[in-house]
């Protein structure tokens, strides 16, 4: 966990000294699909569960390792959660749940070039996320309620905890200088605070990205 912290410091401090890196300074957003795994020793309570579409945009500094090899730092606000629909006494219901999180990646990226000016890569490496705010929507006869989520580690009285961690993988294509990429974030925290019978939630994110490195050519 030590490790962990460490890391989303230095990533954050790299981003503070992106003006050092300006030609390296890719800005980007997309599409979230997101999902979360609900399980304990017993059952897996998520296998119902609907993907919920959502978004990121930020930045990253993207920053050469060789001619071939590039390590990039991000900052990215995204949405997380999921989406439920079902029907309970004959009563269809839905509900969603919507997160926001503070996610910094560290993502080492291969580059191959496939014809001038055009290059694809790939994208692996941990990121560490810190819950920002959310609530759950649920809809159900007609009616809809919504309660903000409560963060912390009291199992009686908080819905998740606040740090996320886990491992991005993806890949995509540059153009000069235009990214377009595809990654899946793969929760690997227990963000529930409640973990009797081996209870926990982890989040899931299918990503979309198209990003743009300013000052290339």
């Amino acid at each position: 966990m030590k490790n962990l912290v460490k890391l989303f410091l230095i990533g954050f401090a790299l981003l503070m000294a992106s003006q050092s890196f300006a030609q390296n300074l890719i800005l980007k957003g997309g599409l979230n699909m997101a999902n979360m795994l609900e399980k304990d020793d017993d059952d897996t309570y998520s296998d119902d569960y609907k993907m919920k579409p959502g978004f990121h945009a930020g930045l990253g500094v993207e920053i050469p390792v060789s001619e071939a090899i590039a390590l990039e730092v991000g900052a990215l606000m995204t949405t997380k959660g999921l989406k439920i629909k079902d029907e309970i006494f004959g009563v269809d219901y839905s509900a969603t749940l919507n997160t926001l999180y503070l996610d910094i990646p560290v993502l080492l990226k291969p580059y191959f070039e496939v014809a001038e000016g055009t290059k694809i890569f790939g994208a692996v490496g941990p990121y560490v996320g810190l819950g920002l705010a959310g609530n759950l929507k649920v809809k159900a006869a007609g009616e809809t309620d919504t309660e903000s989520l409560d963060w912390g580690n009291d199992e009686d009285k908080d819905d998740f905890k606040r740090l996320d961690f886990g491992l991005s993988i993806g890949g995509g294509i540059e153009i000069k200088g235009l990214q377009v990429g595809v990654s899946y974030g793969l929760g690997l925290a227990n963000i529930s605070p409640y973990s009797d019978d081996g209870y926990k939630s982890q989040n899931r994110v299918l990503a979309i990205s198209v990003g743009y490195k300013l000052g290339s050519e």
